[in-house]
């Protein structure tokens, strides 16, 4: 239903989007079909990949034993929890993806500097994961055929025949997927979510049974000062933030489609505290299994399962792993590009066609390449990861204190100079003056190696810090934009062409 539509069923006077703001895929969600296990088996999609089990494998090996790296990932993910609920209410309520959502804040031409870093970070990823799941492929495909490994004799472009076959296919996979909408996405998710389930419990029984079941949960193979444990434990909470902070910025992506608050809640709580820390504390009873029976550091799935030595167990492995990292894929590094390019140029590119250039530029920038090249991981993308804490900060400062949950979707769409969200020229100058010192703090904190210490921490202080600047530069449009936008009574409804308040929601 259109926002004119919208109106009119209610009586109320007909609202005309500008049309430089709107397509179909980023007006308020019409069908909102995504139920508890929806969000939860997003979730499971997003959580489990051979990248979070790498991440939590290698703290063991970094003198954390099990139950520190239990401890410190539980409290990590009651975060993200906390801030997932925040941005998913903001979804939730106003029905829009989270460019829309960045015009609150950064004003109706503004949300596009939110929406294009977010979307240059997810293209180059969502190109770098689909490359490091064909070699995970790669991996059990020759342990399984030896005789393939002749095809690893030639390359083009920095990629042998056999990467080239394994990436090509991954990658026409998830475009065939994701070329259906969001709907396709949310069936696809459903099910390989709690598939990659069914291999890590079968390899945690594997492991335990060959390592006589007597596995420590409270040593490590290179034990450190206790001074060091603590650094690490504060260092992991920092670390599985800044990973979820680009999933955070976005969430509303999927929380838009929830028929009530209650439901996110309830998703994010099975999603996150619970879902996400067994997976990550069976990844590392799984790894300090392998370590006891192999003596030796196994850290990626791929070449433990390859230890196996079976080869229809290596051919499950390798299209179980694969279909985990395409969902992890889709969810954090294909649905945000696709909006945020659709954002740009709403009569021309559809959430579709965002999606199918996203995929185009990934395979044009040769991920292998980038991955390879330590500058471009750690200096580009990192730098751009670190800007994405100051623009969280912005967002929910700018929903929850200064305009206090009040918003009018209607003018989401309204480009007119004086309407609600123009600002200055369609942008916002207070946000860019609390962003832009706050991401450049953060990213000097990531990337210059004085601060190596505090790196990992410089997604929540560029979060503080944005947040701190946008308060002090706020407090008068605060009393101001509650003048200009008085509370609805609770027996308003809520529709697209009302403003949404706290009291016209599903707490």
């Amino acid at each position: 239903m259109s926002l004119a539509d919208s109106a009119e069923a209610t009586g109320t006077a007909a609202f005309v989007p500008d049309p430089r703001l709107i397509n179909e895929d980023l007006a308020p969600a019409g069908k909102r079909n995504w139920k508890v296990f929806d969000l939860f088996a997003m979730w499971m999609s997003d959580v489990h990949n051979l990248g979070n089990y790498t991440f939590a494998a290698g703290l063991l090996f970094l003198g954390m034993n099990v139950w520190q790296i239990f401890t410190s990932l539980l409290v990590g993910f009651v975060i993200i929890y906390i801030g997932m609920n925040m941005m998913g209410r903001i979804g939730q309520r106003t029905g829009v993806p989270f460019p829309v959502v960045s015009r609150i804040s950064f004003g109706v031409w503004g949300a596009n500097i939110p929406a294009l870093i977010r979307a240059v970070i997810a293209i180059m990823w969502y190109g770098i994961q689909t490359y490091l799941a064909s070699v995970a492929v790669n991996v059990m495909l020759l342990a399984a055929w030896p005789g393939l490994e002749s095809w690893t004799h030639h390359s083009f472009l920095g990629l042998d025949a056999l990467g080239w076959v394994s990436f090509v296919a991954l990658w026409l996979v998830q475009a065939a997927i994701m070329s259906q909408g969001m709907e396709s996405i949310r069936k696809f998710q459903d099910f390989c979510g709690p598939a990659i389930w069914v291999v890590m419990i079968a390899l945690a029984v594997w492991i335990l049974a060959k390592a006589g079941w007597t596995i420590s949960l409270t040593s490590t193979p290179h034990p450190v000062s206790v001074g060091e444990q603590w650094r690490q434990w504060f260092g992991a909470v920092g670390l599985i933030l800044a990973t979820y902070g680009t999933l955070m910025l976005n969430f509303c992506d999927f929380s838009r489609f929830a028929p009530g608050y209650k439901t996110v809640r309830r998703g994010n709580f099975w999603g996150l505290p619970v879902n996400s820390t067994a997976f990550v504390i069976v990844s590392v009873i799984v790894t300090a299994g392998a370590y006891e029976v192999f003596g030796k550091e196994i850290t990626d799935p791929a070449y433990l399962v390859a230890e196996i030595g079976n080869t229809w167990v290596l051919v499950l492995g390798a299209l179980t792993f694969a279909i985990a990292t395409m969902g992890v894929n889709i969810v954090a590094n294909f649905v945000s590009p696709a909006y945020d390019l659709a954002n740009v140029w709403p009569q021309k590119i559809t959430f579709k066609v965002g999606g199918m250039i996203s995929t185009v530029v990934a395979l044009l920038v040769t991920p292998w390449n980038l991955f390879s090249n330590p500058t471009v991981v750690n200096y580009f993308l990192g730098g751009l990861g670190a800007f994405l804490g100051p623009l969280f900060g912005v967002i929910m400062v700018d929903y929850y204190w200064v305009k206090r949950g009040q918003v009018d979707v209607d003018e989401l769409f309204n480009a007119q100079p004086g309407s609600r969200y123009h600002y200055r020229k369609g942008v916002n100058p207070k946000a860019l003056w609390a962003f832009l010192p706050s991401a450049a703090v953060a990213a000097v904190l990531a990337l210059v190696k004085t601060f190596s210490d505090v790196a990992p921490y410089s997604w929540f202080i560029g979060t503080a810090l944005a947040a701190g600047l946008y308060v002090a530069l706020c407090r008068a449009d605060r009393a101001a934009d509650v003048v200009a936008m008085p509370e609805k009574s609770a027996s308003t409804p809520s529709t697209p062409s009302t403003p949404t308040t706290p009291e016209t929601m599903e707490a």
